[in-house]
């Protein structure tokens, strides 16, 4: 039970970091020019926020 908790928090986690990346709040760490996966960051990291949300929820 509390490995689920600690597994949702790490995805929030995530989450909110991915999006800060993705739109641009927090450089991407290590490169000087922004990889092309960055740019998926600005979908990704909402869907794992929303997944993340749903998961606590639902425990």
């Amino acid at each position: 039970m509390i490995a689920a908790y600690i597994d949702e928090i790490i995805m929030f986690c995530a989450g909110l970091w991915m999006t800060s990346v993705g739109f641009g709040y927090l450089p991407m760490p290590g490169y000087s020019a922004t990889p092309p996966l960055v740019r998926h960051f600005k979908w990704m990291g909402p869907m794992l926020l929303v997944i993340a949300i749903i998961l606590a929820a639902a425990s």
